[in-house]
């Protein structure tokens, strides 16, 4: 029940958060009656429950993770039924394969009421909602959504994540406010410190002889050398973890710094050519691990819990509880890098973007904006990721906690649709206790003070700037890929970094910048 923000924010990279060009669609009226819509009463209440008076269906498509159970079993979904008279009929469609299946539901026309934990793109949101498949929730959200209108107004930057260009909301994020979550930690074996006599590290350089020393000088006291000093999550989702060290940022989605209100692709400069020769330095050493490029999920994880390994990052520390080793690791801040830089990756507030839509066939948008709203407190929060108070979860000075009895049941991710992630709604200090246990929260607080004071998410683009980026990108990033391995890897010399440079610049990597530019200004009037 976590997220790994190392891989969510490299996957930026390559993949286009793009959209097109928006425009609004008719609300529509109730069955069997031959009134317009403006004519016909809603009966929503505003405020309060039940949503409405008389009983309601929604039918929902939505992606189940491997490891849930139905929705309909979810006592979320259950007692919030009673509360809002609100029934939903969800269409569950496994994640192998979902992206085929929600994309047939577009092209054949066969709509559900609302897209639900969908992971809609920018793309596909405003491409169906400017085809008047889905609707604009902006005037809905300002209406029907107190929750959701607060949180946008506390931060803006979720406003301008799901904003088309022409003013359309078409799809609502999963929303982000505690710091915790936002965040990979790193985590060091503490044990291994003591016993060398060694301070924890501070800047990159201090880190290379931690490393070393974990290398060397048998730490594990089993008399071989077997310890695996520096591991992370597969490929590349080392360079985001580091790049704060060497003052590389990832605003708008993508490998960029934001300098004095300037859009700047940093992916040829000589601050990431700096950063890619410390990674191949360490993983030329065999300290950071040689399977980096080939090793997968789970096992990335077991070296977390064996209690054999010197650094990782993580959001949380569940894998060390796992090994029963999570006395061992302590967080630290980040690395000061050689030119005084200390800045911490963070994932954006909004996220998981697409998370919640409502499509042009449903007969009652505003009980549906209602409906998905009281996810957007802590209230309705709660209840979606903790189920029942007494049956699955007690409260410890207000804050929410799985019951030990629930937790050895191993059942967590059977009563949320949290679990697996995508699902719309508020993750705050109030419902992160899960993620968010005190070794977490100490580790945190080592990285406050170095964390940005806005990530932007990826903007939204009109067809046009769309269609350019696109192309761009796709090029630019696969190639970015695929150089930088080789650089870390040691396959590629630093020799040649004058041609990676001269390749990106006839790959227009110079135009990609205007693009961004063009879109942060226009982001920063919408302010």
């Amino acid at each position: 029940m976590k997220r790994n923000w190392g891989t969510v924010l490299f996957s930026t990279l390559v993949i286009s958060s793009l959209t097109l060009s928006a425009c609004s669609s008719d609300t529509s009226s109730k069955e069997n009656e031959g009134k317009t819509p403006a004519d016909e009463p809603k009966g929503v209440a505003t405020a309060g429950f039940p949503i409405v008076k008389e009983p309601l269906k929604l039918k929902m498509f939505t992606r189940i993770a491997p490891s849930n159970g139905p929705f309909k079993d979810m006592p979320v979904f259950q007692d919030y039924e009673k509360m809002s008279n609100i029934q939903v009929e969800f269409i569950e469609a496994p994640t192998d394969g979902f992206p085929e299946k929600k994309n047939l539901l577009f092209a054949s026309n066969e709509l559900p009421d609302v897209m639900y934990r969908s992971a809609l793109t920018p793309l596909e949101a405003t491409r169906y909602g400017s085809g008047g498949q889905l609707i604009p929730l902006e005037k809905l959200i300002e209406a029907y959504a107190p929750n959701l209108k607060k949180l946008m107004e506390t931060y803006p930057e979720i406003r301008s994540a799901i904003t088309t260009p022409e003013g359309h909301i078409y799809a609502l994020p999963g929303i982000v406010s505690v710091n915790s979550a936002r965040t990979d930690k790193k985590w060091i074996n503490q044990a291994w410190l003591k016993k060398l006599n060694l301070k924890e590290p501070e800047t990159t350089d201090e880190l290379y002889e931690v490393l070393k020393a974990f290398r060397d000088k048998d730490p594990n006291g089993n008399g071989k050398q077997d310890e695996l000093p520096m591991t992370a999550r597969n490929g590349l989702s080392i360079v985001p973890i580091m790049a704060g060290s060497f003052g590389l940022d990832f605003q708008l989605g993508y490998n960029i710094n934001l300098e004095n209100d300037k859009v700047n692709l940093w992916m040829g400069s000589d601050r990431n050519k700096e950063l890619l020769m410390y990674l191949n330095k360490l993983y030329a050493e065999k300290l950071l691990d040689t399977e980096l490029f080939t090793q997968k999920e789970a096992q990335y994880l077991t070296k977390q819990g064996t209690g054999n390994t010197g650094f990782f990052f993580d959001q949380t520390n569940n894998p060390m509880l796992d090994g029963k080793v999570q006395d061992q690791y302590i967080g630290i801040a980040p690395l000061k890098g050689p030119h005084g830089d200390r800045l911490q990756l963070a994932a954006p507030v909004p996220r998981d973007f697409g998370a919640f839509a409502i499509t042009s066939v449903n007969k009652n948008p505003e009980a549906t904006m209602r409906w998905v709203d009281y996810f957007y407190g802590d209230e309705g929060s709660t209840m979606l990721r903790f189920g029942r108070l007494g049956e699955n979860y007690e409260l410890k000075n207000g804050i929410p906690y799985y019951t030990d009895a629930f937790l050895a049941t191993g059942n967590q991710s059977k009563i949320t649709p949290y679990a697996g992630g995508g699902a719309p709604h508020l993750i705050s200090d109030k419902v992160a206790s899960f993620i968010n246990p005190p070794q977490v929260q100490e580790a945190q607080k080592k990285l406050d003070p170095f964390m940005p004071k806005i990530r932007y998410a990826a903007p939204m683009f009109d067809e046009q700037t769309a269609q350019q980026i696109n192309i761009l990108r796709n090029d630019i990033d696969k190639y970015y890929e695929e150089q930088s391995t080789k650089f870390i890897a040691g396959a590629l010399s630093f020799d040649k970094w004058g041609e990676f440079q001269n390749t990106l610049k006839k790959m227009k990597m110079d135009e990609l910048q205007k693009l961004y530019q063009v879109a942060y200004d226009n982001l920063k009037q919408q302010k």
